[in-house]
């Protein structure tokens, strides 16, 4: 059988659909839930929330959870793009990769400045 390098993009495609569906509806549930009960007076200080994202483990998961979800986020446009007829995959497939490209980028940038 044939090797193919199929694997690492599927792989960050599987991730990302994961983080999407599993993680970030738990953080949005307990988000809310916390805010209905009244606990977010003195969570959402600058302070505390410094705090928090400031540690190294909190930097990494925040950027693991960001990074899948937007080249899931991409890979489904690009997806989306060609059902409704758009056949130019080249150029759609250079925006939306660009776009979690920047995203990356720049999530990496606002974790090293916190």
């Amino acid at each position: 059988m044939a090797r193919s390098s199929k694997a690492v993009p599927w792989l960050v495609f599987a991730g990302g659909g994961t983080a999407t569906a599993f993680i970030l509806p738990v953080i949005v549930i307990i988000t809310a839930c916390y805010a209905f009960f009244g606990g977010f007076s003195a969570a959402l200080s600058y302070e505390t929330m410094h705090g928090f994202i400031g540690h190294w483990l909190i930097k990494l998961i925040v950027f693991g959870i960001m990074f899948l979800t937007l080249w899931h986020a991409a890979h489904r446009l690009r997806v989306v793009a060609h059902d409704f007829g758009i056949r130019a995959d080249t150029p759609v497939a250079i925006v939306v990769y660009g776009l979690a490209a920047i995203g990356t980028l720049a999530t990496i940038i606002a974790l090293l400045n916190i």
